[in-house]
Parts: structure tokens; sequence; C-alpha cells
């Protein structure tokens, strides 16, 4: 996935004249009248900004757009919604930002002395454009849109430039410093997305910030990351320059008609901060609708057909000033009605209502029981709780209204405080709020939380998290106790009847640093919990009946298992020390899953040493993937034990760092690159980064070019490639790689498996399941085969093949076909047929001593006679003849 913040080229100074007169392109439409495009590259105080202008229809003057892009993107990733807005009306002009797409200078994130005084020039040269209809001399009708870092753009030039006649910002941002350093925690994961981001095409002219890692950022915004990251916590200095680069800072001055567009499942930039700027652009005066989409940053639906006809007409109204056209209600949240039974995907209807209530409307209020509560803040911040990840599942978070969820708190780590279960549904929509008392034990008195509200089911323990957010909080000088107010995520959720609420308190969170050194919080209720309703939405009836909504996504409820298998912690035995250095040692594991006749795994035991290269062979429903599952942790067996390396296999043991893994797929943010995927994976190891030997896994992977490209764009074998290398991340000592030949071609195939071979010479180990027992053969050294959940047999491979009715009769000098013949009729012998070296014998009956008598009287120039059978004769051997 790409990251879609605001991002401009930055145009300091006075804007050059046009070199040349650009390149005019006639856009293919299935509608008349063509679109033309004209590219340019404006040079502005020795930056070139380049763009593309889209115009469509005959002379007139018609209204200008100017359309921004998103974070890590260019002004392609707009074209389309370019060319649409041409062929609505528009003169519409895309640029890529400062330091993006093939626009030169650096990122300064929307410093008002760069990239917005490149939009103001921008406006200057769209004035002089004959097509663009003027308010007065200088004064073009012009509206800005553009999603995440371009809707930034479009608040900023608005708050810059009274010229700026409407604008509809898109999942963006009004205060930066509030969305990174929320009540004073660091957003850590998604601001080293963020800075990874413009780290793509290195720090051109700034060598300090390419050395630090901060690819074309300004320097100042280089040093102000790496302070901030390496401290752990945001500075005065940091939260003012991001402020000072922010809409808020401008928001007296932005009073133009604005459709603010955001996203729910949004954990970068929250409905909080549509909200603020909501609300300041109403006080000004000017006309403002909110819509609240079912996707955002984490993924999910961003509903952009739907989303672009309603900016076309927001357009419509206040830049051609049609005062017919409709620009839909003040305020509409999209709500998951179900989940399509056709294609798994969810199906949204819509709340209207008149007026926007913001987030704190009509309020309900939940007594919370529980007595005060202690838990630790572990050392190193670690294992942190798991909220959001940006991304995961295309937007799962978009499916917790349907009871589909992955959250994940440790015991210890947190407390928690239930209301009483609802006797009927309760729809929340806004910023619920508690207070709260915290102690804390550390040294400064201070303690940093992370607040949530659950919906627990009626057994008690299914919980979901809202739209998977959180909201962190940094409490100052409570070593005697402080009470403070928690003003939690903003949500649009219901509860239903028999459910509960459930107030959690954690101290870790995976997208947020924490302190890393240990401490103990005290945390009590001094509330009720407050939830805003908003009564007056009126929704749409539901798509689908309500029995569709138990068909969730395959996917999505294996994430949700492994998750739920994963609180469920015990004791493991203690190491084994003369197992120390064995890679792999299974001993009478058996597995029966829940409701089945038959067991998956059966008492099955074998041992893999150093060095080996191991295949697990059997045909369909041997058992295969389900042992993979419990060597990984992923399930745990009913009977026996997995030793690696001498520790017992539990779910999260720390053992598993050493195991790298492709077990039923990967998961692959798609709008991320290739690349950034390998990076952040890495990055969730919290491991450092000079352990990913990354360039060694982007050898293996052999992606070439298309490592730059989102992960959306690859085929299947690309997929597989780089979930192979993904998995070599590392250089893990035992590598497990489940059907890793699907979707290559016979080259890739080959590579991969000098790949295994050459991994295992290094002293590591490889495990490898596949159907393709040819290469199984030429790459493995030693197999183990299962049929019916049981092992057949274990050894190496010669030994496996080596034994058998086939015999290769080496000779020294060719035979004519007549004498083959001959040999395949001989008493004893079932066939005859040449081979590389020779002839295969197949006996029927026959031995060997009797069949070389026969071949010396036949004066056949043999050189040796020896066992030869191929794996898949062994393996239709030993498995009674099933199919692989």
């Amino acid at each position: 996935m790409r990251l879609r913040l605001p991002r401009w080229a930055a145009v300091t100074a006075v804007l050059a004249v046009l070199a040349g007169a650009g390149t005019w392109t006639a856009v293919a439409s299935d509608e008349p009248p063509p679109v033309h495009r004209a590219d340019k590259a404006l040079d502005i105080d020795g930056v070139r900004l380049d763009t593309s202008y889209f115009t469509s229809g005959g002379d007139g003057r018609r209204p200008a757009v100017l359309l921004g892009h998103g974070f890590g993107g260019s002004k392609n990733d707009v074209r389309a919604q370019a060319e649409q807005l041409a062929r609505d009306g528009y003169a519409v002009l895309t640029w890529s930002a400062r330091g993006f797409g093939d626009s030169t200078g650096e990122i300064g994130l929307n410093d008002p002395d760069h990239e917005v005084a490149d939009v103001r020039k921008l406006i200057d040269w769209l004035a002089d454009r004959p097509e663009v209809l003027l308010d007065k001399a200088g004064d073009p009708r012009v509206g800005v849109t553009g999603a995440s870092y371009g809707g930034a753009i479009s608040l900023l030039a608005a708050g810059h430039d009274p010229r700026v006649d409407a604008i509809a910002p898109q999942i963006t941002y009004w205060n930066l410093a509030d969305a990174l350093f929320p009540n004073g925690v660091f957003k850590k994961l998604w601001a080293g997305i963020f800075f990874s981001a413009g780290d793509q095409r290195g720090a051109a002219g700034n060598a300090d910030a390419k050395a630090a890692g901060c690819g074309r950022f300004t320097a100042e915004l280089c040093s102000l990351y790496q302070r901030v990251a390496v401290g752990g916590k945001p500075d005065a200095a940091a939260r003012a320059l991001l402020e000072a680069r922010s809409p808020s800072a401008v928001g007296a001055d932005i009073k133009v008609p604005a459709l603010i567009v955001q996203g729910q499942s949004d954990s970068l930039f929250t409905l909080a901060q549509s909200d603020a700027m909501a609300r300041t652009l109403t006080a000004n005066g000017a006309p403002v609708a909110v819509d609240w989409i079912a996707g955002g940053h984490d993924g999910g639906d961003r509903e952009t057909e739907r989303v672009e006809r309603r900016i076309s007409t927001w357009f419509d109204r206040w830049l051609k000033r049609d005062t017919s056209a409709d620009t839909g209600p003040a305020f509409r949240v999209s709500r998951t009605g179900g989940v399509d039974s056709t294609d798994g995907q969810a199906t949204l209807r819509a709340a209207t209502a008149d007026r926007y209530p913001g987030l704190t409307a009509a309020t309900e209020t939940f007594a919370l029981a529980g007595p005060p509560q202690t838990f630790a803040n572990p050392a190193g911040a670690a294992p942190p709780a798991i909220s959001a990840v940006p991304g995961l599942g295309g937007g799962l978070s978009g499916l917790s209204s349907l009871g589909v969820g992955l959250s994940l708190d440790f015991p210890g780590q947190y407390a928690r405080f239930d209301a009483k279960p609802q006797t009927g549904a309760v729809r929340i929509t806004g910023t619920p709020t508690v207070r709260v008392k915290v102690t804390s034990t550390a040294a400064d008195g201070s303690a940093v939380l992370f607040a949530k509200v659950y919906d627990v089911g009626p057994d008690g323990r299914q919980q979901v998290l809202p739209s998977q957010l959180v909201t962190p909080v940094r409490v100052e000088d409570a070593k005697a106790g402080r009470s403070v107010t928690l003003t939690l995520p903003a949500i649009d959720h219901e509860v239903e009847a028999g459910h509960r609420l459930r107030l959690v308190l954690a101290a870790t969170d995976l997208g947020y640093a924490s302190p890393t050194v240990p401490a103990g919080y005290t945390v009590a209720v001094e509330g009720p919990l407050t939830v805003p309703t908003a009564p007056g939405l009126d929704t749409q009836a539901a798509a689908l009946p309500w029995w569709v909504w138990g068909l969730p996504l395959l996917g999505l409820a294996v994430a949700a298992a492994l998750l739920l298998t994963a609180r469920r912690r015990t004791t493991a035995p203690a190491p084994d020390p003369e197992l120390i250095s064995v890679p792999l040692q299974i001993t009478g594991l058996s597995k029966k899953y829940a409701g089945g006749d038959r067991y998956s795994v059966k008492d099955l035991s074998f041992r893999v040493e150093q060095g080996q290269v191991l295949g697990l062979l059997g045909p369909n429903g041997a058992g295969k993937t389900t042992t993979l599952r419990m060597l990984m942790g992923l399930i745990r067996p009913d009977e026996g034990e997995i030793r690696v390396f001498g520790q017992a296999i539990r779910p999260g043991a720390p053992v598993l760092s050493r195991v790298g893994s492709f077990v039923e797929g990967a998961g692959f943010l798609p709008h991320l690159s290739g690349r950034e995927n390998l990076d952040l994976y890495w990055k969730a190891t919290g491991r450092p980064a000079e352990d990913a030997h990354v360039d060694d896994a982007l050898r293996i992977a052999n992606l070439g070019s298309a490592l730059e490209r989102a992960v959306r764009t690859y085929s299947q074998g690309m997929r597989q490639r780089l979930a192979i290398a993904q998995a070599m991340l590392g250089l893990p000592d035992l590598l497990i790689l489940d059907e890793p030949t699907n979707g290559l071609d016979p080259p890739q195939i080959r590579e991969m498996r000098e790949v295994m071979i050459r991994y295992a010479a290094e002293g590591r180990t490889v495990i490898v399941s596949s159907h393709l027992l040819a290469e199984v053969e030429q790459s493995c050294t030693h197999l183990v085969v299962m049929d019916r959940g049981q092992l057949v047999q274990a050894g190496p491979v010669a030994e496996i093949t080596g034994s058998g009715d086939t015999l290769l009769v080496t000779l020294d000098g060719d035979v004519d076909d007549p004498l083959v013949e001959k040999i395949g009729a001989l008493p004893g012998v079932g066939s005859a047929a040449r081979a590389d070296g020779g002839l295969l014998v197949r006996l029927d009956g026959g031995d060997a001593t009797a069949l070389i008598g026969d071949l010396v009287r036949l004066d056949v120039p043999l050189t040796g006679v020896g066992p030869h059978r191929r794996l898949e004769d062994a393996f239709l051997t030993l498995i009674g003849g099933g199919a692989a």
C-alpha cells in the first residue's frame, strides 16, 4: 500500500515562463468529447514541477480544478479522476509534488514557503489560460481537491490564497502534530512508514538526509524525525514545526465551501481530525458537508467512484454556480450492512442527517464495574499489544460491525472494566469518554496508556475492537495518582442486544512508542463510560439478510483464530540442552480438528539435522500443512511435542524468531510496493534493520524494478517470490516453505531449487512441502513421507529411492533396438527401456543375479547393475498408488 498523505512539489519563488508549448495528447474515451492532456515542466526557482493539464469540449471558458496526489505517489495516480473532471466541464491541472514523481526538490511537508507557494503559482498559471473562467483579472474560478497529502494542500491553499473558491479534502489531517503525536505519544509505526515513503528516490542534493535514511525530506524534517524516533517522545520543537505546516495554522482564513471526506478505517488521520476542520470551517460561516467513508489509510473500501461523483457535483454547485446541483446531505456515514455472498465483500448502506452532529451528540452513560487494577509496562515495551496495523486484511476494521476483529492484549499488561450486557441495541457515533485515576511507579511519575472500548459478545470472551482504533495518552505527575478524562476514538459502531462494552487500558501498542523502562501502573475508574449516539441519523435498510453476516472471509477468520489461540498461553516446558543444536525434533504429534471423525496427524515423530533440506511429502489430506502449522505455533497439537533448537513450541514462543516461514500464502498490503512490504514486515518484528539481510532476500526474489511497484499489480508468481524473500529475511536458522514453487515458471523453479541447496549448505536447515516430486528429488537431501496423518517412511532421499524393483544397467557403448527388446523379453523381466547412462530394467519376479547372467550371455556390454527408482515411483509405492 502506498501512503496517501498530502505531498506537493515545492515551488519557492517566481514561476518561470513555460519552457516550450508542452506535449498535447488526445486521451481515448468511450464518451465524446475527447480529453486533451498537455504535459509540461514548470521551472520555479530552480525546482522543476512535472504537471499535466486536462481539458475537454469546446473553446468556452470553464472553472478550473487543482488535483493533488497522495504521499509517495505522483500526478499519474490521479489521472483517471482528472480526465473525468475534464469531461464534466473543468480545466484540470495535476502535478507531482516536490520530491515525488518526476519533480525535483525536497519534501517540506506542505511548507507554506515552498509547497503552498507552489500551488499559488499554479493558480497564477491557470489565470493566464484562455480556457479558464475568471472572477476577475488574475483570479481564476478554481477548486482544489486531493486525498491525504493532496487533501491537506487543498485546505492550506484555501487558507493562504483567497482566489480558491471551493475545496474537497479527503482522508487528511487538520493538525499534523496531533496526528503523529496524539496526546504526547509518538505514532512510530505510521511515522516510520511516512518517512520511508519519502526515501524511495534517495536524497538528491542532501547527503546528510540520505545518510540518515530520510530520503528527499528537508534537513530540518530529517532532524525532527531522527530526534523523535530515537527519543521515543515528541518535543515542543517538533510539535511547533508540524503545526506551522498544518491547515489548523490558517484555519481562521478558510472560508470557502468544503466537502470533507474522512475514513473510518484510519488510524493515521482519524475522524477527530475531520471533526476539528468541520467545526472550524462552520464557525467561519463556510458551507460544509461531512462524509465518513468506510475505508481509509488502514485499507477497506474507499468508495472511490461514489466519492469522486460527489466531488464533481460539489464543484458543480460552488464553481459552476449551478443551484440545481444536489450536493448531498450535510452529514453522511457509510455503514457495513452485511457481506455479499457472491464475492465476500462487505456491503455498505448510508446513514444521513441534515446537519453534522459532531462527535459528542446525545450521550448515554454506562456504569463500569471493576476494582482498581495494577498492571506492568514490560521492559523494552515488548511484546506490544496489537490494534491497528496499516492496511491489514484490506480493511479488517471495516468489518468490526459484523463481529470480525483482530486485536491482542497481553495478560499482565492491561486493566479492564466491563459494563452490564445491553438489553437493547446501542449505536455509538462519535467519541466515548471516561474519567480514570492513574498511578505510576515510573521514576519520572509518568505513564503512557492506550485506551480502547471493546464490543464483547454474550459469551464474555469474543470481543471486537471497533475500527481497530485506540487512544494513546501520556499522563504526567502520576506518582501519587492523577485523574484524567480520556477521549476515546471516534467510531460509528452498533452494540447489539446481549453484548457489553469493555474499557481496556493497555501499557503497550504496536503502532506507538512506549517507555522502554519497566514500570507498574494502577488504574481506577472514577465515573461511567459516556457514549454519543447521534439519534438524528436516518439509516438505509440493509442490503442483505442478517444470516449473510455469518460469512466472513476465510482469511479474516484464520487471522482472528490465530490471535485468539495466542491468548491461551501456558507455561512452556524447560529447554532440552541435548537438543540445543537440533533444528527440529517432533515426538508423538497428534491433532484432530473439532468435529472431525479422524486424526489429521497421528503419532508423528521425526528429526531434522543441521544442513539438511527435508522434503515433506504426502497426498492431499496427508496432514502436511497441519504439521507445518503446528510447527509454526499457529495451532496447538492435541498430543506430542515439537522442539526447535531444544525449545518447546507454543504460540509466540521466542525461538520462533529463528524460524522463517511461508505457509498458506503471505498477506501483503496491496497498495504498498514489494520493497515497502518487506521493510514493514521487518520493522514489525522489532529487530535491528541491519539484521534483515534485505539484499540477500531481494536477490532471491529477483523481482527487478517490480519491487518498486504496488503489490496489487503483481502476478501470482511475483507474489510467490516476494513471499519467499519475506520468509528469508534475517536469514533464519530454520526455513519452512509450503509449496514454494506454486506460480513459478521452470527457470524460477530451478532458481528456487538452487536457493534451497545453497541455503542449507551454509549450515542452515530447510523444510519444504511440495507436490513437484521431481524437484524434491533434485533439491532435498532427506524425506518424510506421510499418508493419512501418519509417518510412512523417513530417511535420506537416496535410501528411499534406492530400494525397489527397477535397476539401472550401465553400458560401455550403445546397444541396438532388437537387443533391448530381447532384454525386455527375458524371464523375470517386466520391461527394458533406454535411459540416461544405460538401460532401465524393471524386474517382474526375477532378481539382479539372474539378470546379470542373462545379460552376459547376450553379450551386452554392461559396466554395472544397480538399484534405481525415481522418487515418484517410490512415493506411489509407499502410499499405495495415491496421487500427490
